[in-house]
């Protein structure tokens, strides 16, 4: 089912259910152990992933969250216990199991939140009475910020590689269309992906897709830009709504 076109699900969904059943076809009829521990951001995505679906599909009275929340107990908390998680002893078969799960995937899949569920925290100077931990969606404009003090980027040519030149060479040969570089401009436009030139901030760019060098005041874009275009050429009617875009 995954892989029929008409499939409505993310990729980030996608992936997330591909290791489940790469998971479900290893360790069928064999005990995880400590092991089921290394993948509970995955079994976590799985389940609001489904409430998330179930609602987007059949409508906001499906949902499982008025009967089915989710508890999170942090009273004595052991972070030394906590760090050590992912340090247990596991048979080598379930390290192979693991390995495979992001073969071939890039940082940005294994990032998504729809592939494996992530927390962002704070610790706050409150009293002692009160608690010391401050959850924030990762998606929000608060989460953004934090995780762009918390995680450690790889050097931007690495993320970034391809101007745009390169961007709309890509386009035409995994798609086969006639794509070009009023397309490319109508599409960064279109989508928002980075300010017209001359704008007073140009490094606020969809960090997704582009960044801005501010060194030879110019931008590259990511994998994942590349793969997107290539998904709005391949729909025909996508295709034409991003070709009759006016730039204004």
């Amino acid at each position: 089912m995954l892989k029929r076109h008409d499939c409505p699900l993310s990729k980030g969904i996608k992936d997330n259910l591909q290791a489940l059943k790469i998971l479900r076809d290893d360790v069928e009829h064999k005990l995880l152990g400590r092991a089921d521990k290394k993948w509970l951001a995955l079994f976590q995505a799985c389940c609001l992933n489904f409430d998330k679906i179930i609602c987007e599909l059949f409508g906001e009275r499906l949902t499982l969250s008025h009967e089915l929340s989710f508890a999170l107990q942090f009273s004595k908390i052991n972070f030394d216990q906590a760090s050590t998680i992912n340090r247990y002893e596991i048979p080598a078969h379930i390290e192979s199991t693991d390995a495979r799960l992001s073969k071939d995937m890039t940082e940005e899949q294994a990032a998504d939140i729809e592939y494996q569920f992530r927390v962002v925290y704070t610790l706050d100077a409150v009293t002692k009475a009160r608690s010391h931990f401050q959850f924030v969606q990762p998606a929000s404009a608060e989460g953004k910020e934090i995780r762009n003090v918390l995680v450690q980027h790889k050097l931007a040519d690495h993320l970034y590689p391809h101007k745009p030149s390169d961007v709309i060479d890509a386009v035409v040969r995994e798609s086969g269309k006639n794509f070009n570089q009023h397309n490319h401009t109508q599409a960064w436009r279109k989508f928002k992906v980075r300010p017209k030139k001359g704008a007073d901030q140009p490094e606020n760019t969809n960090r997704d897709f582009c960044i801005y060098h501010a060194a030879h005041d110019d931008y590259t874009f990511s994998d994942q830009w590349v793969q997107y275009l290539v998904s709005q050429v391949n729909d025909e009617k996508k295709f034409q709504e991003l070709t009759s875009f006016k730039l204004r």
